[in-house]
């Protein structure tokens, strides 16, 4: 286990990384918000859901979802359907127009991340990036599990 320090200064360095976020979220077009970003993301990684599993993956109330929800379907980026299973239920999928839209704030997040880490070597991001994953995990982050399609898309949440 490591120091007390260490967590310390840990616990700094993650403060600090809201600053890398906001910069990320400042590249994404003014039509879509950090939030309409992830839910975009997440019905790509996890496929078809209802709408209370993508509360869940959020970690957000039912009534924040929807309104989300209804932002993204009301752009075109997102399909609604009765589920099969229960028709008082709606299923949400990805639309062609929100697969291509989400693989162009894709390519924008993909872009500034190699202007800002241009001086880092293929090790140390790769370095970086298995240990963001182990934090997450350590963290029972649920959109970290059981990813739906095999695309690895990123974009800031």
């Amino acid at each position: 286990m490591a120091e007390r320090s260490q967590y310390e200064e840990l616990a700094r360095q993650l403060s600090a990384i809201g600053a890398v976020k906001r910069e990320m979220a400042r590249g994404l077009p003014p039509e879509c918000p950090p939030a309409s970003a992830g839910v975009l993301m997440l019905l790509s990684k996890h496929g078809e859901m209802r709408t209370s599993k993508l509360a869940e993956l959020l970690a957000i109330d039912m009534s924040v979802t929807s309104r989300h929800v209804t932002y993204v379907a009301d752009r075109g980026w997102i399909e609604r359907h009765p589920d099969p299973q229960d028709g008082r239920s709606r299923l949400l999928r990805l639309s062609e127009a929100g697969e291509q839209f989400l693989q162009d704030l894709s390519t924008r997040t993909v872009e500034l991340l190699e202007a800002r880490m241009q001086d880092w070597s293929d090790t140390d991001v790769a370095r970086l990036t298995e240990l963001l994953t182990q934090l997450r995990a350590s963290f029972g982050d649920c959109r970290a599990s059981g990813p739906h399609h095999e695309t690895k898309t990123t974009v800031p949440h």
